[in-house]
């Protein structure tokens, strides 16, 4: 398969984190489903009267017409560059759309932290451990042209590269994410001053691939567009390998590697 990200692209992304993959979708295919959503929704798009809440969430959207999103071979071949051939699951739709709104009301759900996929048994919330159980990646997918006064997702470049020694001591089991969340902030990690501010903009059908320990946020929308995003997992189909002895890493496993040399002297193997 003909490689979709350059040499340099897949640098960036072990090095700050994620890769900004225009037109990943059709904007056409994008058009659609907006209009669907929309009727799902149940608000007018031409009357703003009707967008009484920052935020809508829609939940469990699967079906034929957003796998044909989740399926392109554009994006099939950034993943298999980023998480290796044979590493992940095909997706099955695109799960939760928030849906944000301009509205003067606080949404309740901007502020920094790692999305996180599994729950021991016998625990509540959701864990994260050192080898990203349950998550290949985090994507943005985006369904409206959004620009910054649109609410896109804000990132704290190469952020994913603080994470990894916090995650080290928590093992196999790892931690749960609030938990987690706490300790870097307590450590001036979860919004730390050192760590550049971007901003997931771009156009209906673009997709952000970024590393399962990315740092991100939302935003209250401060612009006169809503913004429509979907933010699946990539699913893996085994647990990162970060001793691999053939050294054929991928670049997922290269960027947790990195995240554990400098702060703590040295990759330790696990």
């Amino acid at each position: 398969m003909k490689a979709i990200l350059t040499d340099e692209q897949v640098e960036r992304f072990v090095t700050e984190g994620f890769v900004h993959l225009p037109e990943a979708f059709p904007r056409e295919l994008a058009d659609e489903c907006r209009a669907f959503l929309w009727r799902e929704t149940g608000l007018d798009p031409e009357d703003p009267t009707t967008w009484t809440q920052p935020v809508v969430r829609l939940d469990g959207y699967g079906g034929e017409l957003f796998n044909r999103a989740a399926r392109t071979p554009r994006l099939h071949g950034a993943f298999d560059q980023l998480v290796g051939a044979g590493r992940w699951e095909p997706r099955m739709g695109l799960g939760t759309f928030p849906i944000r709104f301009p509205h003067p009301g606080e949404a309740g759900d901007t502020g920094w932290h790692m999305d996180a996929s599994y729950t021991p048994p016998g625990e509540q919330g959701y864990w994260l451990n050192l080898r990203s159980r349950g998550r290949a990646l985090l994507m943005l997918f985006l369904f409206s042209d959004t620009d910054a006064d649109n609410a896109p997702t804000r990132i704290k470049v190469g952020s994913h590269l603080d994470v990894p020694p916090f995650l080290e001591p928590h093992g196999e089991r790892g931690i749960e994410n609030f938990a987690l969340c706490t300790a870097m902030h307590e450590a001036g990690k979860l919004d730390s001053p050192q760590r550049p501010l971007a901003l997931a903009t771009g156009g209906a059908g673009d997709v952000y691939l970024c590393h399962p320990f990315l740092i991100h946020a939302a935003q209250n929308h401060h612009g006169t567009v809503p913004r429509f995003l979907a933010q699946p997992p990539l699913l893996p189909t085994g647990l990162l390998d970060l001793d691999r002895p053939d050294g054929a890493h991928s670049p997922v496993e290269r960027a947790v590697r990195l995240g554990l040399t400098a702060p703590t002297g040295g990759y330790r193997s696990q």
